[in-house]
């Protein structure tokens, strides 16, 4: 089942002063329209409560909701699919949980990793970095840089969308996209600047 993969995927973050739902009430607002709710710090509990009241934000602008990692939640909650950041997760396995209805994501951070995400025939989509530094998601992971996704112009049997993440700031865009890549995932760019509202708003103009 094909399923519609937006080109710009903003992603929330644990902040200090600012909540996951405050975060999701700026990017609908400005015109957000594929949330990735990422919250590490909440037990089921208050994950389940958190993630209702952000779905009824995103029922309301008509965006889609992803769930980072939590996928045995999907039953408590009304979101769209889930992303799963584990390289070692067993996708068929979560497939079969979640049901075809549902998106999924995985990660990887190279060629052979994303060729054998699109193998297993299940999962919708790919993010696929680190492209530059960041804290968002720290990890060992050689730095792709635009070279690195410009190797999948010598991968035609990738045909999975891919969407580049990682560190992106807005005057990446162009050129990123110049590469092939599906889409971005932004989060920190967006999250930490000094007006979050026009940050997203920038970036989705240069991507659409």
């Amino acid at each position: 089942m094909k399923k519609y993969i937006s080109k710009f995927h903003y992603l929330t973050q644990d902040l200090p002063n600012r909540s996951h739902l405050e975060q999701v009430n700026i990017a609908c607002e400005t015109g957000a329209n594929w949330i990735q709710y990422r919250c590490l710090s909440k037990t089921d509990e208050e994950l389940v409560n958190e993630i209702n009241d952000i779905a009824a934000v995103c029922d309301d602008w008509g965006a889609t909701l992803i769930l980072t990692n939590h996928y045995h939640l999907l039953d408590r909650v009304d979101a769209q699919g889930v992303h799963i950041e584990d390289f070692d997760a067993d996708f068929e396995a979560i497939r079969l949980s979640i049901g075809d209805d549902k998106t999924l994501g995985a990660s990887a951070t190279n060629i052979a990793a994303l060729q054998a995400v699109q193998q297993s025939g299940v999962v919708d989509y790919c993010g696929y970095g680190p492209f530059a530094h960041t804290d968002t998601k720290p990890n060992n992971k050689p730095l792709l840089g635009f070279e690195g996704y410009r190797e999948l112009q010598k991968q035609p049997e990738i045909d999975i969308p891919v969407i580049a993440v990682g560190g992106i700031q807005l005057n990446d865009v162009e050129p990123l996209l110049e590469t092939g890549v599906y889409g971005l995932a932004v989060s920190a760019a967006v999250n930490l600047a000094t007006d979050s509202g026009a940050a997203l708003k920038a970036f989705y103009q240069k991507i659409y």
